[in-house]
């Protein structure tokens, strides 16, 4: 997740039956207008009261931000349903209009370029609560085994704004931070971002529990989670460590999240420090699957290994994990520190994630058990539609960004054929754009660099159009003859297939090439189908 996976099939139904119309609400929430990129948020200090059995928030959120451009007017999101009780500045109230789910806010004078204003925005309401979480943004109000509340949310792709005012767009993620405090029934304990701070006791029946973020943060992975949570700690390094569970599942936990810190040894060898080392490393226990919430991993895999307990690579391999924890996690380095711009180039969150559940296997169980695990995600791509969604209006694009984003990934790592000059690629982009915020046309300029490669028909044929390359074979005169089809032009990439029972190296262009193998049938030629993600057409 950035949305947690759904299968396949599921993934077609849903794609499908999307219509290709757009309204004024995906513009206004998706688009970059004068309103929005006249100022840049520096930090949220959002304080919340939550009533569990009204299922009603009220309280403010301070926004801290710097004017980047002169401008009388900016906008925030807030969704409709949710009622704006006032915005003040400097303790005066500012007039604003809604217009769907934006708050067009005005200012009785010009604010001026370079300075800073903190805004509060006070706000009540019963938030969207989700149907089928996380898969549709929204609140989850449940209860624990003892019958007391146990509450989440999960919102992505829908918009932070579903539950607290906010600039409801990637680019813009608070430089200074964030903290979040939430006043809960007496008995409940809130978890949410970053280092706990403390609780305090309001004396009507109420406790608020304050979190403290030091790192720039993903609106949407702003969380709360509100239970009886008992609190267990470990540390990796340094690295604190943070369990929140269910107290019926205490025992449980301490021994299911053993594979944590192997996780982590894994991912910082190949992808870096963990990005977010000040606020530490948590996960909670939610009453929906999972969500990468940054520094707050929403845990709701029941504890059983794979996902929900089956292997979605139909290989075995995916049964000798916990895909949640390992998925989940992956997202700290690949969108939560690595942010795409828009939510169209969503790929750049789950093609990297999704290939570092490969990594996971690879760092414990080894090369040929990871390339087995990759391999059978072959099975769970549709190819129905542009890995890359449409811009400004805040939609993704297909759900093959997953799967088919890690097959392209190990593809390329068997383009550069250098395993060594592959892992050091890999930590240097990690690093290069630690909690940075960037678009494809970044990723391919930094891949395209560092391989010396002009890598943009590969990722262009991957991500831009629905097919990924066809390997074109034939017959003629005994020798083995070879191009490639693709939608992209200019398309050059080597390949490898084994031909007679040896492995050979083929460097295809889009016109016909004849290569040195001798071949009586085509029936003695087959893809290396571990290292490359293409089709192969026989003719």
């Amino acid at each position: 997740m950035k949305k947690v996976l759904l299968l396949a099939i599921v993934f077609v139904g849903i794609y499908s039956a999307t219509a290709q119309t757009y309204t004024r609400r995906d513009s206004l929430q998706g688009g970059l207008r004068k309103e929005r990129t006249s100022f840049d948020v520096q930090r949220y200090d959002l304080n919340i009261k939550l009533d569990p059995e009204k299922k009603y928030i009220s309280g403010y959120n301070d926004i801290t931000f710097k004017v980047v451009e002169n401008t009388t007017k900016i906008q925030l999101d807030l969704f409709e349903n949710m009622k704006v009780e006032s915005i003040e500045l400097k303790g005066k109230k500012l007039e604003y209009k809604r217009d769907n789910d934006a708050v067009f806010i005005s200012f009785p004078k010009e604010l001026k370029k370079g300075s800073e204003e903190t805004l509060r925005f006070y706000y009540s309401g019963n938030p969207v609560i989700a149907k089928n979480a996380p898969w549709d943004g929204g609140f989850v109000f449940s209860k624990d085994g003892a019958g007391k509340p146990w509450i989440g949310v999960a919102v992505q792709g829908t918009g932070a704004s579903l539950w607290f005012p906010v600039k409801d767009h990637q680019t813009d993620e608070p430089e200074k931070g964030a903290s979040v405090k939430v006043a809960v029934p007496n008995g409940l304990m809130d978890v949410s971002n970053g280092r706990f701070m403390g609780s305090t006791d309001l004396k009507n029946g109420y406790t608020r529990w304050d979190w403290e973020v030091k790192n720039p943060i993903n609106n949407y992975t702003i969380t709360l989670n509100v239970a009886d949570y008992a609190h267990i700690h470990d540390s990796l390094r340094g690295l604190d460590l943070d369990y929140y569970v269910l107290k019926q599942n205490e025992e449980k936990a301490k021994t299911h999240f053993e594979e944590v810190k192997p996780m982590l040894e894994c991912f910082q060898s190949k992808f870096g420090q963990y990005p977010f080392f000040e606020d530490g490393y948590k996960l909670v226990e939610t009453p929906y699957l999972g969500m990468e919430h940054q520094s707050a991993v929403a845990y709701g895999n029941k504890y059983k290994k794979g996902y929900m307990g089956s292997d979605m690579s139909g290989t075995g391999v995916g049964m000798l994990f916990d895909y949640i924890t390992i998925h989940e996690s992956g997202h700290e380095w690949f969108g939560n520190s690595i942010t795409s711009k828009d939510i169209a180039d969503m790929w750049i969150h789950e093609g990297f994630t999704t290939y570092s559940e490969t990594v996971f296997v690879e760092c414990l169980y080894g090369y040929d058990k990871a390339m087995k695990y990759i391999t059978g995600q072959q099975m769970s791509v549709a190819n129905n539609k542009p890995v890359i969604g449409v811009f400004g209006v805040n939609k993704e694009g297909s759900g093959d960004m997953y799967f088919k984003g890690a097959l392209m990934l190990n593809t390329l790592r068997h383009v550069v054929n250098d395993d060594d000059k592959w892992w050091k690629m890999l930590l240097k982009y990690s690093e290069t754009y630690k909690k940075k915020v960037i678009d494809t046309e970044t990723v391919i300029a930094f891949f395209s660099k560092e391989t010396g490669m002009n890598l943009t028909p590969f990722f262009n044929q991957y991500l831009r159009y629905k097919n990924p390359p066809i390997l074109q074979l034939k017959l003629n005169n005994g020798k083995l003859e070879y191009r490639w089809q693709t939608d992209e032009a200019n398309f050059k990439l080597p390949v490898g297939i084994i031909a007679n029972g040896k492995e050979v190296r083929l460097f295809g262009t889009n016109d016909w090439k004849t290569s040195d193998v001798d071949i009586a049938d085509l029936k003695d030629v087959a893809l290396q189908k571990t290292k490359f993600y293409v089709k192969v057409q026989k003719l």
